[in-house]
């Protein structure tokens, strides 16, 4: 069945946007990947003792995220929120930051203003609502979070994101204060506008041991620009962004005394195409300096190169990550980075609209990669659902990175003019093997998971301290799914990095664990996923049955120096420091 999506002008309807609803029906010029042959690629047929138990009721967690929505289909109804996992009290447990969004401007509703949530992790995976005693219940267009001690002051504070102005939240001994003003990172254009902030990133990229701040911004909508568009040539949907003009992300340099400096033109990363949504960090030249991903929805992608000097170049293109092999712009929505192999290349992993794959932009070369995606047996399986949050993450502890989805359609109606969609979708597990390939075990990891959830961020965290990485999914308009990870006869390590201040937690190190055969690379950043953030620290790594691992080594960013232990045994914490 093909749909089409209209725009109202004037009096008129305009097509937008045409789809397919089955593989007999793609255009004579649509990707390779839409065909049915590239899509029959084998995804499925391993077996894993993996399991997951949704827990989020007996956890203490009692959220649902507000839309705001009462008939309009305003835009940023759909495409919200996110979540972040962090030690906001510094007693070693992984607490949990629910963003929230809010009601709308002069409209009027019966329940209380929504605002967002902070969840105290009560050390065996069950939570208590700080909210309130923390500083948090405030009330936003939530979408994104991001969590580092900007100040290195000892304590993780946090940046929202919003439609309207973000706050700059900071962490004063487990109570959060508004400095947004004062440190000058409202995400207001120039002119006072407000922008529509999606991901977020917390990078030091001029290693002077501050961390600065990285705003992913999408479209240029208000609900005075809204504009009209349906699937049906009636009613009304939520727009698609080809419709609105894209806005620049901005890059905020910490300058070391509470406040940020723009240095969005100056740096090279200017570029108001962009309709960005996801932001991840990683080293992909492996020359010491943090580079970054950028997923953009119906524009090309963005890979900006950090050239050391304060600039960045975006070689997206000629990377070979900017488009898919057809050239064409996906809707790009969550990113994530990996090394798959362990063999020193990193994948990159995209979420995309419905009918468009996951990418797995694997290195190939120097500063060169090619979407393995097919190869990866990723396409069949992610061919059809609408993926926002994508993440790499050892579920399994084998010491090989696996992959997980949060899918979920955009429109609620989509079923009507689409057969092979619905707007709540499954969330999507894929184990990695060692060599670059995945097998879809989605349907083998308990009733929970199988449970379709209009999907948007990804987070993780060990939040029981039983030694395995539980999985949190964000909701649209719903109450989040939280995982408990139920693995049983598996091991792991424990990495905790001390890096010198201001940088304590050593964002931007590059952890290399030996075990057996096995080699595992870990950059230690904020973000990823979709909107959200998992735990940065400790870092866990699964030993793959092996009873330690032979040694652990830490790149460090600012000094470029290495540490290095020997032997860690399983169930064992290492602590690493920059300076010893």
């Amino acid at each position: 069945m093909i749909f089409r999506r209209y725009l109202q002008v004037g009096s008129g309807l305009v097509v937008l946007l045409a789809a397919c609803g089955g593989a007999e029906e793609v255009p004579r010029d649509a990707p390779e990947y839409s065909g049915p042959a590239y899509a029959s690629g084998a995804g499925a047929g391993s077996s894993t003792a993996l399991r997951f138990t949704e827990i989020s009721v007996d956890a203490g967690i009692d959220f649902q995220h507000a839309t705001g929505a009462l008939g309009e289909k305003w835009m940023p109804e759909t495409v919200g929120s996110g979540a972040a996992f962090f030690d906001y009290d510094g007693d070693g447990d992984a607490d949990l930051l629910l963003v929230n969004s809010d009601w709308w401007k002069g409209q009027v509703y019966e329940r209380a203003r929504p605002t967002q949530r902070l969840y105290r992790n009560l050390g065996d995976g069950r939570f208590e609502d700080v909210t309130v005693a923390a500083g948090l219940d405030l009330s936003l267009y939530g979408m994104g979070v991001t969590a580092a001690d900007y100040d290195g002051d000892g304590d993780v504070d946090v940046y929202l994101t919003a439609v309207g102005p973000n706050l700059l939240l900071r962490n004063d001994g487990g109570r959060f204060t508004d400095v947004t003003a004062f440190a000058g990172v409202s995400g207001q254009r120039a002119g006072g506008d407000a922008s529509w902030s999606t991901g977020a990133v917390w990078v030091d990229i001029d290693l002077d041991g501050w961390v600065d701040l990285y705003v992913c911004n999408y479209v240029r909508w208000s609900p005075e620009t809204d504009l009209f568009a349906t699937i049906d040539g009636s009613t009304k949907s939520y727009a698609t962004p080809q419709q609105y003009s894209g806005d620049s992300c901005r890059l905020y340099r910490n300058t070391g005394n509470g406040r940020f400096s723009d240095v969005t033109e100056a740096a090279g990363v200017f570029n108001p195409e962009g309709k960005s949504l996801g932001v991840a960090v990683a080293d992909i030249n492996d020359d010491g300096w943090p580079d970054l991903v950028v997923a953009n929805d119906t524009q090309r992608n963005f890979l900006y190169r950090n050239d050391g000097d304060g600039t960045f170049t975006d070689i997206a293109v000629r990377a070979g990550v900017a488009f898919d092999e057809a050239g064409r712009a996906r809707a790009g929505m969550g990113v994530d980075v990996a090394d798959l192999t362990g063999e020193g290349q990193w994948s990159i992993a995209i979420g995309n609209f419905a009918h468009e794959p996951v990418a797995l932009f694997t290195q190939i070369g120097e500063d060169l990669f090619q979407d393995r995606a097919g190869a990866a047996r990723l396409t069949r399986s992610t061919l059809v659902p609408l993926t926002f949050g994508v993440l790499f993450a050892d579920f399994d502890l084998d010491g090989v990175p696996d992959l997980v989805s949060a899918n979920g359609h955009i429109e609620p109606g989509v079923a009507a003019v689409q057969q092979d969609q619905t707007f709540a979708q499954r969330p999507q597990m894929f184990l990695g093997d060692g060599s670059g390939r995945f097998a879809d075990v989605s349907d083998q990891l308990g009733d929970g998971f199988a449970q379709p959830v209009v999907g948007r961020g990804i987070a993780t965290a060990d939040i029981d301290g039983d030694g395995d990485l539980d999985l949190l999914l964000t909701v649209n308009g719903g109450s989040p799914r939280l995982f408990r990870n139920d693995l049983e006869g598996a091991a792991s390590i424990g990495v905790r990095l001390e890096g010198l201040e201001p940088n304590r937690t050593g964002l931007g190190a590059l952890v290399t664990v030996f075990t057996g055969e096995r080699v595992q690379r870990r950059f230690v950043g904020t973000g990823s996923s979709y909107l959200s953030q998992s735990a940065a620290t400790p870092l866990r790594f699964g030993l793959g049955g092996e009873a330690a691992a032979d040694s652990v080594v830490v790149r460090w960013p600012r000094s470029g120096t290495t540490s290095r232990v020997g032997t860690v045994a399983a169930g064992e914490f290492v602590t690493m420091g920059e300076n010893r």
